[in-house]
């Protein structure tokens, strides 16, 4: 169906990234008129904000979308960014979504019997409003990020395309994540000298028992568990990826891969005093907790292939050398003598509601949610960390999540009229 740039509909979803498209797939299935508004392109934040060499950290085989899945003869390589686009983009193109490209929300209000979405390409009444947007909309920039001298060169991984945007030199790169690593690696191979420096982060070989850790992860049901089910669920959200990357080579890809490669390991960023960057001394306590997770890990994923009877079909366990951490500590790093000539923030992102008011959102500007159900009537969310499932900010965890969100609201549509409700603003 062709809508046009504003008017009244049932449900607005924000974002045609693969979440936004999933949901619009089960709104299609239930006869629900709906329309998705993106404000750049169609898969826009898989084209704009993502260096040129990334790839999948999930094998070919996974990437699946409700009746989409993968169709080439790679299964068990890592897609590209243009090839994951022309994914997505093709799913959007099969399913019929209806997407208003180039449209973006200025603000969300709450009306009596519906929502108010306005637009720069005008407004648009709907009984129910569905976040789509991402969570890595904005990068997460220290505060300490103010005091590097104003000669060395700094950007964000969100920022980041290539190595030819830096100076010659050193490079500082702050955060261990995959993008972290990932990043540091691909720097240091292209002849900067790097220093990593190294907070929280979850170890995870790319390869165990013979198979790649996702289908581990998948087979043994981990992916699959519930956020109702989690022991903490606010702090498994705030999770760091894993250390992992797509590559054909199946990388172990670790601090100590980085450190016999040549990188500088420090601790954690702690500070920026006289020009000195200050990192913490906790570095191996640190290493040591991510070993641990990561052995609890292959563990949990051994008692599954013992009790299922998948024992033989794999290879053996195994174990892994535990991080090696330097005897003598790096514990300051003087930035004002020209050795480093750059930083690179690899310190996480966070989601933009700036379109949101404060009664939707809690303190540090998240949605206020149950596992996707605003606290807000009618205001759904989708494609956030551990959001339904540990799966669920994965290409291939947007579907369940969809059809248990679409779920949900079809109900809510169905016991409500438009004015059978009370609004408050957001």
């Amino acid at each position: 169906m062709k809508h046009p740039g504003s008017g009244t509909i049932d449900v607005i979803v924000i974002g045609a990234g693969h979440s936004g498209l999933a949901i619009s797939h089960f709104l299609t299935a239930r006869s629900i008129e709906h329309v998705v508004l993106e404000r750049g392109e169609i898969a826009n934040s898989w084209r704009r904000e993502r260096w040129d060499s990334l790839r999948l950290l999930t094998p070919n085989w996974q990437s699946r979308l409700p009746d989409w899945s993968y169709s080439g003869d790679d299964p068990d390589g890592f897609m590209t960014m243009s090839e994951v686009v022309d994914f997505i983009a093709a799913y959007a193109a099969a399913t019929g979504a209806p997407v208003r490209t180039g449209t973006t929300v200025t603000s969300v209000a709450c009306l009596d019997g519906g929502f108010r979405v306005s637009t720069d390409r005008g407004d648009w009444r709907c009984r129910a409003v569905i976040v789509a947007s991402g969570a890595c909309n904005l990068p997460v920039v220290p505060a300490v990020s103010a005091a590097i001298p104003k000669d060395i060169l700094q950007l964000t991984a969100l920022e980041y395309r290539n190595p030819q945007q830096l100076p010659p030199g050193g490079v500082l790169v702050v955060g261990a994540s995959a993008t972290g690593l990932q990043l540091a690696d691909e720097l240091q191979r292209a002849g900067h000298e790097v220093t990593l420096a190294v907070g929280e982060h979850v170890r995870m070989p790319r390869i165990y028992r013979g198979r790649d850790i996702q289908w581990c992860m998948h087979a043994a049901g981990i992916l699959d568990q519930r956020y109702d089910e989690a022991d903490d669920i606010a702090r498994a959200r705030r999770v760091p990826s894993p250390q992992l990357v797509g590559s054909r080579e199946q990388t172990f890809m670790d601090i100590n891969l980085l450190a016999s490669r040549g990188a500088r390991i420090a601790g954690r960023l702690a500070g920026i005093r006289d020009g000195k960057a200050l990192f913490s001394g906790s570095l191996r306590n640190v290493c040591a907790l991510a070993d641990l997770k990561m052995n609890r890990l292959l563990a949990a994923i051994d008692e599954w292939a013992a009790q299922s009877g998948q024992a033989r079909d794999v290879a053996p366990a195994e174990t892994f050398p535990p991080t090696r951490v330097p005897r003598s500590l790096c514990l300051s790093l003087d930035l004002k003598g020209g050795e480093i000539r750059s930083v690179l923030w690899a310190t996480g992102y966070r989601p933009d509601y700036s379109w949101l008011d404060d009664k939707a959102l809690d303190r540090k500007g998240h949605i206020r949610h149950d596992g996707g159900r605003g606290v807000v009537p009618g205001l759904y969310v989708i494609g956030l960390p551990f959001l339904r499932r540990r799966k669920s900010s994965f290409i291939h965890g947007a579907g369940d999540d969809a059809r248990d969100l679409v779920d949900h609201l079809a109900g809510w549509l169905g016991t409500r009229t438009p004015r059978s409700r009370t609004c408050v603003a957001v």
